[in-house]
């Protein structure tokens, strides 16, 4: 940039001169080695209001006028003409690598920074938490350095150019668009900014230059510093001591310090080790965090403290053994998530409270795990895993998706992939929920990275790593960089025949599966049974955690910014605003929706996916009901019960609920016991289900005293049928066989379609029921016959390409009429939607009260998370707010339903046999024809579906579809319900 007032008259930057911005080659200029020292002492933030101009290219002069942008944030959120775009594997822009458009947005952020008078004679340094994509620094208009690699803070010495009691002018310039952006090119929003906090801190000129600390869970404990002075040549004299947990350490039967071994110091780099066994030491897993305060001193000559790292470490050893990985020695599940840094304000840029909000909600919901995808996410996520115990896959800033192949062995590239993996190593290294390194994903497979990964063998072989692009091509393979087998969206049936096939040479961990887009997660259950049965499986990473939706004004389209606070709750947005996806900020280059693949919605309400992954990974489970009891198993891999407190339910047919306090057995992990059935269950009066609800008994650091962990179930006793006896009464119909019902609008009749799941519409079955014609069938009536009080009403549902034999038998009952159904479909219709019945009610039947599963929403391949039981909720609940509108509010296994007013009149429906049921405001070409929710207009009475078999859900908009036992077939389909007046 030409600035006059910074650089002179005519002077030329020569920062922008080098145009790093397309010069792979160039990853940093006069940035600091990347290091896991504790800098939260002597420190000067600096985040706040900056002044900001937003120039059309990087070369682009810097005018007069400012205006403010906020530090740390997006650009893109905060009022500029840039607005977020959303793409998947495509680049945004049509250059190749390594060039960048002409158009290329660039901020310059400008202000003073009070350089304290105390910091005289110390060593300054400015730290930019993270900008995206390349960072241009300046201070009082001289060029200080560069830095690329978005999720990586980049450290600048500024000693010699700022004067400690003077102001400063620091000019941050970000440009867009770079190299980098190709090796950046992640399945997320794409924004421009500074994401995370900027800070200036001083050291004494003596200082820790790094600190690697090795715990082992045999109370080993190792930690190896290097030395630096600012004036090059190391004092003589100096020495390092450490203290854990605030005390001098035992060693050999007296207090003592640790001792500093293996000193070995050059003129200018000094290093040495300390280490001891600590004795009894508590080890650190996911269940059990345990965590010790380590302090680093760094000593001169007479003994005072001239510098300080503070850790907190955890004592623990990461194996893998044959195909197994191991934590402290023992095999472990992965229950896992994939995890974007976000929020739908502030886009990149979380808090430290949102960050903990993230794990408190996935630790009540299961999980044990999180893979960063794809970089390097926020340092405090990291001590938050430590503190509140997950497992953490770190992975690198390297997803080059669109060029992946020609990037992958470009030598120009080379530098960048090992600066990227050996930077986040250097970081994250002290932190015990690391317990794997990836070297990125969806990069295809180079040189490139066999080189990242020979520098993180060498510098850390205390962890493995992993990479999909290599372990992909062959999952028994030995020699490549991934210690690991992790494919993304493998069928089940692959990895199971996989770990049976006497290759398996590596543990099988999933890095992706079970794609949570929209009403997603189908055979989520059927896919952990098969984990936990075969040996060489050990889990997987859900994609993923969020709904990556950005609050946006209906009015004029653009984002709510910080303003947005509070405008949206459970999920739904308020008026005015919606959740936006792709396109929906004007941008004709995008992939959708497809930004909306999350366990959790913007907010971080969770879908009912969720309850299905707390009951698949619940501590507690009822493995049996035998004549001694109730057989009670802990499926922790290190805790005992002793945390867990427990109450007993039994829900009878007839409406009849008990509780009563239920003792959880003193198991240790993986054990078993009977405990006494706590109720004597009558020996008539149909279904009879026993729950037990898992609560915490005692406060956790992320869980109160009474949160529910799970709620495992058994069923005691089977149905008991009690025919309807038909009376002596006529069915009224009108001309067209249609049953008439003063609380019908719209009578029963037959539906093959639901509005498309986004599993659907991507995974092709939505393109073929539309062109079978599924979604606007003709309905023809063939005869109409009573006999007696009885009417058989025969009719013909034709799409497009095929006609569905249709038979209703409606009869005459005490207080209602039954309704006996069948159909037949073609041959050509091998796989629908569901087969069931639909009809709509009358306004003021805003009460759903049910005999079934739930409360949650449920499907035939999603159901393990809602148990049977008796349910309530106000029909406006029912529907969950997929960001896209599709198929929603289903609830699996309903016996019998009932929809009534205040005034508790209204209709009963008793089934036949439990059947997947949904009771929404909107039929299904509301839903099928709304992009947002906020084009969606509620009926005022409901609609209502009665299926005899529904087609699961899958995740086929990315990876495998339900399995066949979850396919709707042609052929004959046999139904029946009874209908009454309450």
């Amino acid at each position: 940039m030409n600035d006059p007032s910074i650089l002179g008259p005519g002077a030329v930057d020569p920062l922008v001169a080098l145009r790093p911005w397309e010069a792979p080659e160039v990853t940093s200029w006069g940035r600091l080695p990347m290091n896991a020292v504790d800098r939260r002492s002597g420190v000067l933030p600096l985040d706040g209001d900056w002044r900001f101009q937003l120039l059309s290219a990087p070369d682009a002069p810097v005018g007069g006028a400012w205006s403010s942008a906020y530090v740390p944030g997006v650009w893109t959120l905060q009022g500029t003409d840039d607005l977020p775009q959303y793409t998947n594997v495509r680049m945004p822009f049509a250059e190749f690598p390594p060039h960048s458009p002409a158009a290329n947005p660039t901020g310059v952020y400008e202000r003073e920074a009070d350089v304290p008078a105390e910091w005289a004679g110390r060593r300054i340094v400015l730290r930019v938490g993270a900008a995206e994509s390349v960072l241009l620094v300046h201070v009082d208009g001289r060029p200080v350095g560069i830095s690329k690699d978005s999720h990586l803070a980049a450290e600048f010495d500024l000693t010699g150019l700022v004067r400690p009691g003077s102001p400063a002018t620091v000019r941050l310039t970000v440009v867009k668009w770079s190299d980098a952006s190709h090796i950046e090119d992640q399945d997320q929003w794409w924004h421009g900014g500074i994401t995370r906090s900027v800070l200036l801190y001083a050291t004494d000129p003596l200082y820790l230059a790094d600190v690697t600390v090795r715990a082992h869970h045999s109370g080993e404990l190792r930690v190896d510093c290097q030395v630096r002075s600012a004036g090059g040549a190391l004092p003589a004299g100096w020495h390092l001591t450490g203290e854990l947990d605030g005390q001098l350490l035992v060693q050999d039967g007296e207090f003592d310090r640790f001792n500093a071994e293996d000193e070995r110091v050059s003129d200018f780099l000094g290093e040495a080790r300390l280490q001891t066994t600590v004795p009894e030491v508590r080890t650190w897993n996911a269940e059990t965090p345990e965590l010790y305060d380590l302090t680093v001193l760094l000593h001169r000559a007479d003994g005072t403290i001239a510098d300080t790292s503070r850790h907190r470490i955890g004592f623990r050893d990461v194996e893998i053994a044959g195909r197994d990985l191991l934590i402290n020695g023992e095999r472990v599940f992965i229950r896992g998530v994939n995890r974007h840094d976000f929020h739908p304000l502030t886009g990149r840029t979380v808090s430290y409270d949102d960050m903990r909000a993230d794990l408190v909600l996935l630790k009540r919901f299961g999980f044990n795990a999180i893979r960063t995808a794809h970089y390097p996410n926020d340092p405090a996520l990291y001590d938050l895993a430590d503190e509140l115990g997950f497992y953490v896959v770190d992975e690198a800033d390297i997803e080059s998706h669109d060029h992946a192949h020609e990037i992958a062995d470009d030598p120009r590239c080379l530098n960048a992939f090992v600066d990227r993996v050996s930077r986040m190593v250097l970081r994250d290294k002290n932190h015990p929920s690391v317990i794997i390194w990836s070297l990125g994903n969806e990069s295809d497979y180079g040189a490139n990275h066999d080189a990242a990964a020979g520098w993180v063998r060498r510098h850390d072989p205390t962890r493995p790593l992993q990479y999909e692009g290599a372990a992909k091509l062959d999952w028994a393979a030995t020699d490549d960089a991934s210690d690991i087998a992790c494919p993304m969206y493998a069928p089940l049936e692959d990895c199971v025949a996989h770990a049976l096939s006497g290759r398996q040479t590596r543990p099988l961990i999933q890095c992706e599966y079970s794609h949570a887009m929209g009403n997603s997660n189908g055979t989520l259950a059927d896919h952990w049974a098969a984990i936990e049965a075969t040996p060489g499986l050990q889990g997987g990473f859900i994609w993923e955690f969020w709904d990556h939706g950005i609050l946006q004004r209906v009015s004029d389209g653009r984002p709510a910014g910080r303003a947005g606070a509070g405008l949206y709750d459970n999920g739904v947005a308020a008026p005015g605003y919606r959740w936006a996806y792709g396109g929906d900020f004007g941008e004709s280059h995008h992939d959708g929706a497809f930004i909306a693949d999350g366990m959790v919605f913007p907010d971080r309400t969770p879908k009912p996916a969720m309850y299905e992954h707390r009951e698949i990974a619940a501590p507690v489970r009822i493995e049996c009901f035998r004549h001694e009891g109730i057989v009670l198993g802990n499926h922790q891999h290190f805790r005992g019960l002793d945390w867990l407190a427990g109450e007993w339910r039994l829900d009878l047919a007839d409406g009849t609920t008990l509780t009563g306090p239920a003792e959880l057995p003193n198991l240790r992990p993986g054990e078993t016991a009977a405990v006494p059935l706590p109720f004597e269950v009558p020996h008539d009066g149909g279904e009879a289900w026993l729950t037990l609800r898992v609560t915490v008994a005692e406060e956790q650091p992320w869980a109160p005293r009474g949160t529910e962990m799970c709620v495992p179930q058994i069923r005691l006793r089977g149905p008991a049928v009690a025919p309807d006896v038909p009376v002596d009464r006529q069915v009224e119909v009108d001309g067209e066989g249609l049953l008439l019902h003063p609380l019908l609008t719209a009578a029963p009749t037959l539906s093959l379609w639901r509005a498309p799941t986004d599993n659907d519409e991507l995974g092709g079955m939505a393109g073929r029921w539309r062109t079978w014609g599924l979604d606007a069938l003709v309905r023809k009536v063939v005869s109409v016959r009573r006999n007696a009080g009885r009417l058989t009403v025969e009719a013909e549902y034709a799409g497009t390409t095929g006609v569905v034999r249709h038979r209703q038998v409606l009869t005459p009952v005490e207080g209602g009429v039954r309704v006996d159904e069948e159909a037949e479909l073609p041959e050509a219709f091998d796989d629908v939607a569901r087969v069931g019945t639909v009809f709509e009610t009358a306004a003021g039947l805003d009460l759903l009260e049910w005999f079934g599963q739930g409360p949650w929403e449920s499907y035939p391949d999603r159901s393990a998370g809602a148990p049977v039981g008796h349910h309530g909720v106000p029909v406006d609940e029912l529907f969950t707010p997929y960001l896209r509108p599709q198929e929603s509010g289903g609830r699996h296994g309903v016996r019998r339903f009932r929809l009534s007013a205040p005034d508790a009149t209204g209709l009963w429906v008793t089934l036949d046999e439990p059947r997947q049921v949904s009771v929404t405001r909107y039929r299904a070409e509301d839903l099928a024809s709304a992009r947002h929710h906020d084009e969606l207009v509620p009926r005022p009475g409901c609609v209502v579906h009665i299926d005899a078999a529904h087609r699961g859900l899958g995740t086929a908009s990315c990876g495998p579809d339900t399995s066949p036992s979850y396919l709707v077939a042609p052929g004959i389909h046999r139904w029946s319900w009874t209908l009454r007046v309450l």
